[in-house]
């Protein structure tokens, strides 16, 4: 059986969660839920897709029960920038802030409360119009046909290289397996 078999047949079984989030009135800001609205039309097995306003401490007891889980939301900068895949780890603490999280925290809180966390990334999408609106601008409907390539290859465990900057634009180390 050759190398490339293995590894998808290895992949259908891992049980993949993606979570699409931000504000689908502000424009570019609710690409993250219209991505994860495309992969659930993928219908492929073991992977499941969540469109969510804001991320809960409550979703990571859907993290604690999946191997991988992707987060894709928008991103800002003075300069757009490409689509940005980055590994991520548990925050080092579990001091929530309220009702809502980072990727980070949720994982964090998956560990402390179910001692399991799954690989995770997240997917950050260039946005440049945050207003009043349900369109996409140009940028982000490239990063978001950028991010589902992005998201496929993670799917099959062939990410591309990372980058370092995170959502919150502190900087991780990665380790390149």
């Amino acid at each position: 059986m050759s190398c490339h078999l293995t590894a998808t047949l290895k992949t259908l079984r891992q049980s993949i969660l993606v979570i699409g989030y931000g504000n689908e009135l502000r424009g570019d800001d609710g690409v993250g839920q219209r991505v994860a609205r495309a992969v659930a039309e993928w219908r492929v097995p073991n992977l499941r897709s969540l469109a969510v306003h804001q991320l809960t401490p409550e979703l990571a007891e859907e993290l604690a029960v999946v191997d991988r889980a992707i987060f894709v939301d928008a991103y800002t900068e003075a300069t757009p920038q490409e689509v940005r895949v980055c590994p991520l780890e548990p925050a080092h603490s579990v001091a929530t802030t309220g009702h809502t999280s980072d990727p980070q925290m949720l994982l964090a809180i998956a560990q402390a409360l179910y001692n399991a966390h799954p690989q995770a990334w997240w997917v950050g999408i260039p946005a440049v119009n945050f207003e009043l609106s349900n369109d996409l601008s140009p940028i982000a409907s490239q990063g978001m046909e950028e991010a589902l390539e992005e998201i496929d290859r993670l799917i099959k465990h062939q990410p591309s290289p990372p980058h370092t900057t995170l959502p919150n634009g502190k900087k991780q180390l990665v380790d390149i397996i």
